[in-house]
């Protein structure tokens, strides 16, 4: 038979230890029963009838008695049942991305059924998040080869899963056939005849600096997807340009600067659809007929680019994310799962052509004929 418990002020006021905060003691003491029992209504309630249980949190909150403390308790299990994502960007990159948000709710789909959460650690200053996050384990979503977060990450020598990098450490690695990708939409450029190509490029500059030329390469995906785009076409110039964020306006700021530097391109390859759609906006906005004055090809496929009639390079974003969850799930068992690399694929759509006669120019001594 359950304890019977005294009605609220009757028994030892809380705190009596000078603290000030209420603890799960003070809530035993005040209710005349057992540490065990009050434990019991948080973390074990099959173990109590629904009114004893419902008695002993009534009489907690009016204590002023919260719970359990959840960083203590992890301590105690050993697990925070947090998982941190990792990127150098600023937190609205997870929420403004289009590709990032179906990759993070991927990810979330497949470890919550675990009872695992995810934690944004965005990084654009440093990798102190990293050092001081609370977690299970990490997944790196986006950071520079060599960098000082992807030491930072690898340093916890936490369960860790490295989405499109170089493998490092004991990590697991899960990306795409960037360069595959690339090379099959350069290819498609230069067979329709284009040999003066510009190429909007994802995460070049470092944190800090000004984009717009070409720094030294630090990301793998930007990397490997330029590889493509020469392997694809070796016979064509490209004039490749640095972005700041992949965003639509940051598309369309960069194009506008290429294409008036730049006259004699007749075709974009843009390394995101984000970026392509902001190229889009400046072609209107200078009078260039897509495709008919200038070709544009993304990368991603995004949900919202077939309505664009948009070409672009499809990549299997939410089955990235599903891997990279099932990745993270086998190491937190202590398994070893092999890297995996998913393909990509070009989609043919209505945003290339050939180049038109009004675009087919040479350009002799830096003047346009």
């Amino acid at each position: 038979m359950p304890p019977a418990i005294p009605p609220a002020g009757s028994g030892p006021g809380p705190g009596s230890a000078g603290s000030g905060r209420v603890t799960l003691k003070d809530v035993a003491r005040h209710l005349g029963v057992s540490v065990a029992t009050v434990s019991n209504a948080y973390n074990r309630p099959d173990q109590l009838s629904p009114e004893l249980r419902e008695r002993i949190l009534k009489a907690a909150r009016e204590l002023g008695y919260n719970g359990p403390d959840p960083l203590a308790r992890s301590l105690r299990r050993g697990r925070t049942g947090v998982i941190g994502v990792v990127y150098d960007a600023p937190l609205d990159y997870a929420f403004a991305d289009p590709a990032a948000a179906l990759f993070l709710g991927s990810v979330a789909h497949t470890i919550q059924a675990q009872g695992l959460n995810l934690l944004l650690l965005a990084c654009p200053h440093g990798p102190q998040p990293v050092h001081t996050a609370s977690v299970d384990g990490f997944i790196v979503y986006c950071a520079a080869q060599g960098s000082e977060l992807l030491s930072a990450v690898l340093s916890r020598q936490l369960p860790t899963v490295l989405v499109d990098q170089h493998s490092a450490g004991d990590s697991v690695l899960v990306g795409i056939e960037d360069a595959l990708g690339a090379q099959a939409a350069a290819a498609h450029l230069a067979t329709l005849g284009h040999t003066q190509i510009g190429v909007l490029c994802l995460g070049l500059n470092p944190p800090g600096t000004s984009p717009g030329l070409m720094p030294q390469e630090e990301y793998r995906t930007t990397t490997e997807r330029l590889r493509g785009y020469r392997q694809g076409a070796p016979r064509a110039t490209l004039f490749p340009v640095a972005t700041a964020q992949n965003t639509p306006e940051e598309g369309e700021r960069r194009t506008l600067d290429l294409l008036r530097a730049r006259a004699e391109v007749t075709a974009l390859l843009c390394m995101s659809d984000v970026l392509a759609q902001g190229a889009l906006h400046a072609a209107r906005q200078l009078g260039r007929t897509v495709p008919a004055d200038l070709s544009v090809i993304g990368f991603d496929d995004l949900p919202s680019s077939a309505s664009l009639d948009l070409t672009t390079v499809w990549q299997p974003t939410g089955d990235k994310g599903e891997q990279v969850g099932q990745a993270v799930l086998a190491l937190l068992r202590g398994d070893r799962p092999a890297d995996m690399t998913l393909p990509t694929r070009l989609i043919l759509r209505g945003t290339t052509a050939a180049p038109g006669p009004s675009r087919t120019r040479s350009v002799k001594g830096g003047v346009q004929t």
